[in-house]
């Protein structure tokens, strides 16, 4: 039997990359153990099977030693000493939406689509109260609106409508394309921004909370004004060390709960608790922001703020439901892809200009009936 000569350290590097361990795949490769120790090599079947089943790339397995891989946009997380490396599904993703993205300029190029003035139109200099400011006109984003949505999903699926409508593509999904195996982990990250005057687009991780998703949708829609390309984890509780980073986090925190609402809507003296969740329904966002939001504005000392923002931080971990499916398959690719993006792509493949097989690579999708089907959905008569 013709075996593959690998070296071992690319066993364990790809299956750490996808963020599996031995025991997770051993009842699918027994001679795992043997071929990490490089007591054993695999068929060349055996191999295909064990890069399909850890995302990595089959050539990767003919290398000398594990590739270092690095993010193709930059990246201005601030993830610990002990945070885990860099995963295959946060690659996968970007490079899906940078494919997306690609093919949106193109087409909307030759649509003859103007840039969009508002990307770059700002810089860290500018105040984040007169950068928020600029955002909510440009997005009609009001409190007020937020406030007469019923649920923390509606007033999210506001504020992406409003951002498309202003031509940012935005995507929101807790999973590597339509794969539900493969849950994105808020910890690595919580979105990214691809900054581009033609086709700006925001990526959110959707198995973060509604209420957090706000605000990392506000952080990123900050990154766009900036014209700046990166990937965040959006932190509140620290100052990141990174100026953009900040400059984005308090722009968020204005266009989400202005200054001047949010010092009009605390009582004096009521219970941090109460006003928490008084608060939380009033302007529609997470109560970890308005802990950060409280402490910005002198209502909480640093003592307090810390030991209020770990313990509900602790409450909502606990009740964290994550959710990667359910609900109907076809909208919920649709947010997946970003409305903006979907219709356009659709439209564009019933025309003849983009090939089925690119739309079905793009959405995700493998079969027609599934395209017509979501083409229906989109209010295309297929």
């Amino acid at each position: 039997m013709l075996r593959v000569p690998v070296q071992p350290p690319l066993f364990a590097w790809a299956r750490q990359r996808a963020r599996l361990d031995a025991a997770t795949l051993d009842a699918r490769f027994p001679q795992l153990a043997r071929w990490e120790a490089g007591q054993l090599q695999p068929t060349l079947r055996q191999l295909e099977q064990y890069a399909q089943a850890t995302h990595a790339p089959l050539g990767f397995f003919f290398l000398p030693v594990p590739p270092q891989e690095t993010l193709p946009i930059p990246d201005f997380r601030t993830l610990g000493t002990g945070a885990p490396r860099l995963s295959a599904d946060l690659l996968d993703v970007i490079y899906a939406c940078q494919a997306r993205q690609t093919w949106y300029r193109d087409e909307a190029m030759v649509n003859g689509e103007a840039p969009l003035p508002f990307v770059g139109s700002l810089t860290i200099a500018t105040q984040p109260a007169e950068a928020a400011s600029a955002i909510r006109h440009q997005l009609g984003f009001s409190i007020q609106a937020r406030r007469e949505c019923p649920t923390w999903t509606e007033a999210l699926r506001l504020f992406i409508a409003q951002a498309e409508q202003a031509g940012v593509m935005v995507m929101v999904s807790g999973v590597v394309m339509n794969n539900n195996n493969r849950p994105l982990d808020p910890q690595e990250f919580r979105g990214f921004a691809l900054a581009d005057a033609i086709a700006p687009l925001v990526f959110i991780n959707g198995t973060d909370s509604k209420s957090a998703q706000m605000f990392t949708l506000a952080h990123e829609l900050a990154h766009l004004w900036l014209g700046q390309t990166a990937v965040s984890d959006a932190p509140l509780a620290e100052t990141p060390p990174h100026a953009v980073e900040r400059w984005c986090n308090q722009v968020a925190a204005q266009l989400l709960v202005p200054d001047e609402d949010f010092q009009a809507a605390l009582l004096p003296g009521e219970a941090l608790e109460t006003a928490m969740k008084r608060l939380a329904k009033h302007f529609k966002v997470s109560t970890l922001v308005l802990l950060r939001r409280m402490h910005d504005v002198g209502w909480l000392d640093r003592a307090t703020f810390w030991a209020a923002y770990r313990a509900e931080e602790a409450r909502l971990q606990a009740l964290a439901i994550r959710s990667t499916g359910g609900g109907d398959f076809y909208r919920t690719t649709v947010a997946r892809v970003g409305r903006r993006f979907a219709q356009t792509l659709v439209a564009s493949t019933l025309e003849g200009r983009t090939l089925y097989r690119d739309a079905f690579r793009m959405l995700g999708i493998v079969k027609p009936g599934t395209f017509n089907e979501l083409g229906r959905t989109l209010g295309f008569p297929t």
